[in-house]
Formats: C-alpha cells, structure tokens, sequence
C-alpha cells in the first residue's frame, strides 16, 4: 500500500518546485515534508527527487506523481457524497494540461471558458510546441495536451480537433525594404525573420511549399504569440501567424500576405487520459466545442 501522504508532500515538490513551497502549500514545515519523501525513498529503495532549482522528479518520482494526481482527481467525484451535509465543500482538484502558445492565443480560451461555466476544477497550463505537448502526457507531467502528434498514447484517448491556419505576413514597410522587386528565393534569402523557438519550422516550411527553397535568412527569435504579432507590425521581419489573428490586421492594411499566399495548415488534436473523471470529461467537452472554429 502506497503512503499517500508522503505522495501527496512528493507532488507538492514537483508542483511547486521547493521543499519550502511544497510546506506552505500543505501547511506543514519543511522539515516535515523532507521527512515524508525520505522515508517513502526509503521504503521504496529509490530516489525520487533530485533536489535543485526547481527540484526535478526521478523517472519513478514522476510516475508517483501522475498517481497522486488521478487519485485526487477521483477522489473529487467522491467529495459530494463524502462530506457531511452541511459541512464546506472539498479543494477543487487541478487539471494539468500542456498547450501550444497560438491555441492559447486564439481558441482555447473559448474552450476554458465554456468549461468554467459548470466547473470548479483548476487548470494549470504548460505551454509546448504543438509538435512536443505530447512527449509531456507521455512523461507524465499533465493529464491532457493540444498536440499535433497524432500517435497513440498508452492509457489516452486522441480525438481531432481540426486545423489552425497559418500565413506568411510582414508590414508594408518591411514589404517596402525588404520586398521592393518582388518576394522570391533570392530576396527571402536575405530578409530576416523570426522563429518562435529552436522547434518552430513553419516559416522553412513555407518556404519549401511556397518557392521550393532552403531557408538560410538570418532569424530573430521571439519566443511570444503576441510579440510575433507585435515585432511583426513594428517591421522587424516577416514570419507565420495564425490567421485568426492576422485577417483583421491584414484588412486594416496593417499586415500584408506574403506572395504566393499559400497557407501552412497544422492540424490539432486533443489527447487525454482515459480516466472515467467527471472534470475530465467536462474539459474534453468544451475543448471539442471550441474546436468547431478550427479548419476541418
């Protein structure tokens, strides 16, 4: 039998960070919870957490945790028949969740809205490349991900959700200094871009699609949805944006669309535990609903 106690103190390191955070979280000292993970290491013969900062979880210390939080998750069905009547209702349980940065930015605020309507339950978001929120269901670290992984998932669920639109765009200034003669292989060469991060390949894969080239310019790298947009309208340089957020800035002559205005479509699909939690199937809910706006 598990001592969940000591698993609860180990999630609370992991969550939180520190020995220190983790004690304020559960009221107790440090000390305290040092000594419920030492003595759960101890009966288990494993370490469990490598302390630093943050503190990281071992390989088993990450599974313990992906229990701890099901079981609270289950254990909040229970919490309306367990509790006197009349007596204050139960913490409301965390769904962790990893999403891309421009579905947080453009549709799945819809979805946590329409979730909030009839739920309590928290959500603590991890921001991912779309490409990579999978591998975090995968270890363990969240429940539930907005991914464009379509592979299985052992003990999940994969359901599709639709396409987010993407379009190359820069401001007609830039247009005017970088793109006088034209937008082709050879001034694409040389007009700098941007990139989210070392992950994000969208504007190469443009390129390819768009002019069959190997993308060499020099880029800026701008690791924000709204900083693209914004570093974008300032005339840094041109990059891929959703086109949810783009359109009304083209049609205010703000933005312009890189010829050949050829899309980059990246498809999106929700992938979730397969834990029978009534929070968990409220969330998937709303997430499919609000998926409804994207491109089928």
């Amino acid at each position: 039998m598990l001592d969940y106690p000591a698993l609860a103190a180990l999630a609370a390191i992991i969550h939180e960070g520190s020995f220190e955070r983790a004690a304020a979280a559960l009221g107790i000292t440090p000390s305290a919870v040092s000594q419920r993970v030492r003595g759960l290491e101890e009966r288990l013969g494993a370490i469990l957490v490598v302390r630093g900062q943050p503190c990281t979880p071992t390989d088993l210390g990450r599974a313990l945790v992906a229990h701890m939080d099901k079981v609270r998750l289950l254990e909040a069905d229970l919490a309306p028949l367990l509790l006197p009547e009349g007596q204050g209702a139960a913490s409301p349980p965390t769904l962790r969740l990893a999403v891309n940065a421009d579905s947080l930015a453009t549709w799945f605020p819809a979805a946590a809205g329409l979730f909030a309507q009839d739920n309590a339950a928290l959500l603590d978001l991890t921001l991912d490349d779309e490409a990579h929120t999978g591998e975090r269901l995968r270890a363990g670290d969240v429940l539930a991900a907005v991914t464009a992984d379509p592979e299985p998932v052992q003990g999940c669920k994969t359901l599709p959700l639709g396409r987010l639109r993407y379009i190359a765009c820069a401001s007609p200034a830039f247009m005017a200094r970088h793109f006088a003669h034209g937008v082709d292989a050879t001034s694409l060469a040389q007009a700098p871009l941007m990139r989210f991060d070392r992950r994000d390949h969208l504007q190469a894969r443009w390129a390819r699609d768009a002019y069959g080239m190997d993308l060499t310019a020099p880029p800026h790298w701008v690791p924000s949805t709204q900083g693209f947009l914004d570093f974008t309208l300032a005339g840094l340089a041109w990059g891929m944006h959703p086109l949810m957020l783009a359109a009304p800035l083209i049609a205010a002559g703000r933005l312009v669309e890189l010829p050949p205005h050829r899309p980059v479509h990246v498809q999106l699909y929700w992938t979730v535990t397969r834990l029978q939690a009534a929070p968990l199937r409220a969330l998937t809910a709303a997430v499919r609903k609000a998926g409804e706006g994207l491109e089928g």
